[in-house]
């Protein structure tokens, strides 16, 4: 299988294959958290020494456009659930703070696969979004947002200031919301 890098046009659909073929663990939260620090940039996006998405906050607040972009996907499809800003709810657990624990691509095997937890009293299930491509074609978007929070690079509430979308994250969104 051809892996691509995280962020790239095809990288979601190689995790997720390769999240099939390696199986799922649902203890995959107690995974270490990588590393938030940015190691290179390219074309807005920002990747850690792991090569794993992150976010860049400049001097004076401004988020990259993936950070913005997350928040805006999140307040779109992952709220209602999760609490806003991440911050959970009586339903669903502060996602700022699993995400912190979670290897990057058990976050994506979770997002894309859905997610059962029963026992002790209580039922918990998060369902499958790997066919809602307002969810997985902004993945990378919703994890550097959710990782922003979970560190308090960011406060709760829309970025005040924003990068604009390279031409090439425009590409990238276009293709694979098939426009």
């Amino acid at each position: 299988m051809n892996m691509r890098k995280p962020g790239s046009p095809g990288a979601v659909l190689a995790i997720l294959m390769l999240t099939a073929s390696v199986g799922w663990s649902q203890q995959a939260d107690t995974a270490a958290a990588p590393d938030t620090a940015v190691a290179r940039e390219e074309d807005g996006r920002y990747f850690n020494a792991e090569d794993i998405p992150t976010f860049h906050i400049a001097e004076d607040g401004t988020v990259d456009w993936r950070t913005y972009s997350g928040y805006r996907r999140y307040h779109s499809e992952c709220h209602v659930c999760h609490g806003p800003d991440g911050e959970g709810s009586s339903y669903a657990p502060a996602l700022k703070n699993s995400v912190m624990r979670l290897d990057y691509y058990d976050f994506v095997g979770i997002v894309a696969g859905g997610r059962q937890n029963v026992g002790g009293g209580h039922e918990n299930v998060m369902p499958a979004f790997g066919d809602n491509a307002n969810v997985m074609c902004y993945l990378d978007d919703i994890y550097v947002y959710l990782r922003a929070r979970g560190t308090d690079a960011i406060p709760r509430g829309r970025p005040a200031k924003h990068d604009d979308k390279t031409d090439v994250i425009r590409e990238d969104e276009n293709a694979c919301m098939g426009t």
